[in-house]
């Protein structure tokens, strides 16, 4: 009996759309449901396995798109963060110099005061002649001592005027610049946050494919459980009906029933149908997957001393493939050593006679319960 198999790297921004428009595709081929005939079953079977191929490998190049639209989201989050710590620090410059100016401003308002007397003196002094200034000074050097003071007083006043000039120029200058600077700042804040939103979008976007992809797969796998069920309860039955028991000649050797000298019976298992066998389970040497009811009736063959049949397909198969190698098949009077088929269900089921008895034979069979077991079975066959 044969079963079925059952899957965003950093992406150029150039490649974005063309994976986008081969996941629209795939999404419509997706949604092809194959016409539900008794005559195609193992079609549909294959049909819905490669749909899920199809999904898994575009579930796969979303997988790796997603990675790269996150990695870009980290990148520009880091941006976001070492720009904001660089307006903050923009800033507290900005704040450290406006306290600087006010500083300034206060040291000004405080030499303001100191010079008003000076300038009054000034005043009062400049309003005098200097044969005034002569006539009423004490001495001679009185009137040189008032000259010189006037003309220090009159230096200090344009030099501290100038000191206040440059300051006042310098700490203005600098403040426009951070003013300039913050508004590129924030320019280039708006402009990662743009990003990170359009990048979030295509995040967003790429997880709703990879959800309906994975939702498709899920219902195809659903249905493909619904066709193995119906196998397994095809083969669960030992009432008679649609037998054929393939005869290959040759004599008959025995063996023991009680031993499963299977050689695949440490092998992989899956409900996959050969060639495919993806399940890690074969094909076996006859052209099989292992574990399977073909695989075990090829062995039981070959073991009883005759030539197994090799590429007969699934168990339904082996009626045709056997007329076409001009091998007999009886409908009745079964023999030890048959290959009895019975194709209900989607795959049919191949078991080994071992033993008849009236209406009833004694089987050894493999994935009887569609586990992939080894089991004897007696089942009535008519």
């Amino acid at each position: 009996m044969k079963k079925i198999q059952i899957h965003i790297m950093p992406i150029r921004q150039s490649m974005r759309l063309p994976i986008l428009t081969v996941v629209t595709l795939l999404l419509v081929v997706a949604t092809i449901i194959p016409n539900v005939r008794a005559d195609s079953i193992q079609q549909q079977i294959q049909n819905l396995q490669n749909q899920n191929a199809a999904n898994q490998n575009a579930v796969s190049q979303l997988q790796g798109q997603a990675v790269s639209y996150q990695d870009a989201i980290n990148h520009l989050n880091a941006q976001i963060y070492q720009l904001q710590g660089e307006i903050q620090a923009n800033l507290a410059t900005q704040a450290s110099l406006q306290q600087q100016i006010e500083q300034k401003q206060a040291q000004l308002e405080e030499q303001k005061k100191g010079l008003s007397e000076d300038l009054k003196s000034m005043y009062v002094n400049g309003s005098m002649t200097t044969v005034e200034m002569l006539a009423t000074s004490q001495d001679l050097s009185h009137f040189v001592d008032a000259e010189t003071y006037r003309g220090a007083v009159q230096t200090s006043i344009q030099k501290t005027l100038a000191q206040i000039a440059t300051i006042q120029a310098q700490l203005k200058g600098q403040k426009d610049q951070l003013v300039i600077k913050q508004k590129q700042q924030q320019d280039q804040q708006n402009q990662l946050s743009t990003a990170q939103a359009q990048q979030s979008n295509l995040l967003a976007m790429n997880q709703q494919q990879q959800s309906s992809y994975n939702a498709q797969t899920q219902a195809n796998q659903a249905k493909i459980n619904d066709l193995i069920a119906e196998q397994a309860r095809a083969n669960a039955t030992t009432s008679p009906g649609g037998y054929y028991f393939i005869r290959f000649p040759g004599a008959v050797s025995s063996h023991d029933v009680s031993i499963n000298d299977y050689p695949y019976a440490n092998s992989g298992f899956g409900m996959s149908t050969a060639p495919g066998c993806v399940d890690n389970d074969g094909p076996d040497r006859w052209g099989y997957c292992t574990r399977q009811c073909v695989s075990y009736a090829a062995w039981a063959v070959e073991r009883s001393g005759r030539t197994a049949p090799t590429y007969y397909g699934n168990a339904k198969d082996w009626i045709s493939a056997a007329r076409s190698a001009g091998v007999p098949i009886f409908t009745s009077g079964p023999q030890p050593g048959d290959v009895a088929i019975s194709t209900a269900g989607t795959w049919g089921h191949a078991m080994y006679v071992e033993k008849v008895d009236g209406n009833n034979i004694f089987v050894s069979q493999y994935n009887q319960a569609l586990t992939g077991q080894y089991s004897t079975q007696w089942r009535q066959w008519r």
